[in-house]
């Protein structure tokens, strides 16, 4: 047994760079986006050897390699605050579905295990049912299922919350005596909301494994920002970065000018919102970006603001910026500025991929190389059906 996967809804390829960290090999990954796909291509040289460009719903289960792990960041849009609240049967989010009958129809070639990522809209998405189903969906295929939640601000100055799952298969797992209190299920890594969602659904057949807190803040803002001379063109022209600031609320403004009194440049990100009807400009200056996110309209596209001396200055995040929030720093970009920002908005962090797959996927997969030893110790425990 190897360590391959295959990555359905890659995107521009995070989650391989992350795997890949952690000594994993690419087999196969899928999405529909071209525009993604030019990106993916423009880094990874091997893309036409295990790449398809289709709609996950025309993918059949025979066309898709033996591997130990699949992998599925599916479409958040229909979870998400941003969205319209559709749930899994979404026009997007229902991709899900689609990754579950691939997984049906392997049969018995179907992964060792598989991991989902997503919003922690997730969680909550239609009081839980959707949350819920999907659980029941993996168990129906034999797998045993863990939910965990990571913050990307442990690993790169970026606040990016999101929901895991690992799916195992029962008969790779050793379970222990379950345990039915709160405190038992809440960690570092599952709050109280999701510890108990876990406690209030015994329906679903959990295998939920011990884990480190992850890091603290590593890197700030300042840490990842391109050092462009005040003459580049990507800053904004004074009377729009003027308007910009004239948007923001007495309370940002009055941070704005403080920070432009400053001896020494400090920096912010800001989104533009509608607060009462009114557009204005949110300022965020705690050393972390905003979650980053696909440009459609003026709302997603995250803004960098650099003041002090008695100036500033203004304009877009960069691609480069994109990357290394998304801890990517390597990426090779290609393509216009809106492709570059959608690509890396709607992928995972690198890091995040990484630490899981260090600290949950390869301890996994080593206990599956060693069940012929029993007593070896599991570091899980097993609640819901027996």
């Amino acid at each position: 047994m190897e360590k391959t996967f295959a990555e359905f809804f890659a995107g521009i390829g995070l989650m391989r760079m992350g795997l890949e960290k952690q000594g994993w090999s690419i087999r196969y990954a899928n999405d529909i986006d071209q525009q993604k796909y030019e990106m993916y291509k423009g880094h990874f040289q091997d893309a036409d050897s295990h790449f398809v460009l289709e709609d996950i719903h025309k993918i059949k289960g025979s066309a898709v390699p033996a591997v130990t792990l699949a992998t599925a960041s599916f479409p958040c849009n229909d979870l998400s605050l941003a969205g319209a609240r559709k749930g899994l049967e979404g026009k997007q989010s229902s991709a899900f579905w689609g990754f579950i009958r691939i997984l049906d129809e392997m049969q018995n070639r179907r992964p060792r295990f598989v991991l989902l990522e997503n919003v922690l809209g997730f969680l909550n998405s239609h009081k839980g049912k959707d949350f819920e189903q999907a659980l029941l969906a993996l168990n129906q295929l034999g797998y045993s299922v863990d939910a965990f939640i990571l913050d990307a601000s442990c690993f790169t100055p970026q606040s990016r919350v999101r929901l895991f799952v690992v799916g195992t298969c029962e008969s790779d797992v050793l379970i222990s005596e379950p345990a039915k209190s709160l405190q038992f299920f809440q960690s570092d890594v599952r709050p109280k909301a999701l510890a108990e969602f876990i406690m209030m659904h015994s329906n679903i057949k959990w295998c939920l494994r011990d884990l480190p807190t992850p890091p603290g803040k590593i890197k700030l803002l300042e840490d990842i920002v391109e050092d462009l001379p005040d003459t580049a063109s990507e800053w904004w022209p004074r009377e729009r970065a003027e308007y910009l600031v004239n948007q923001m609320s007495p309370r940002h403004r009055k941070i704005a000018d403080e920070m432009i009194a400053g001896t020494k440049w400090s920096y912010g990100t800001v989104f533009r919102r509608i607060r009462n009807g009114k557009s204005m400009g949110e300022l965020r200056t705690d050393g972390l970006a905003g979650c980053l996110r696909t440009p459609r309209g003026g709302s997603g596209r995250q803004i960098l603001f650099k003041a002090g001396r008695g100036r500033y200055f203004v304009r877009l995040i960069t691609p480069r910026e994109a990357a290394r929030l998304m801890g990517a720093d390597d990426f090779k970009i290609s393509g216009p500025l809106n492709q570059a920002l959608f690509g890396f908005g709607d992928a995972v962090c690198v890091p995040v991929i990484a630490w899981v797959a260090q600290h949950y996927l390869n301890p996994v997969f080593e206990m599956m190389l060693l069940r012929s030893t029993p007593d070896e110790p599991s570091g899980y425990a097993s609640v819901g059906q027996s």
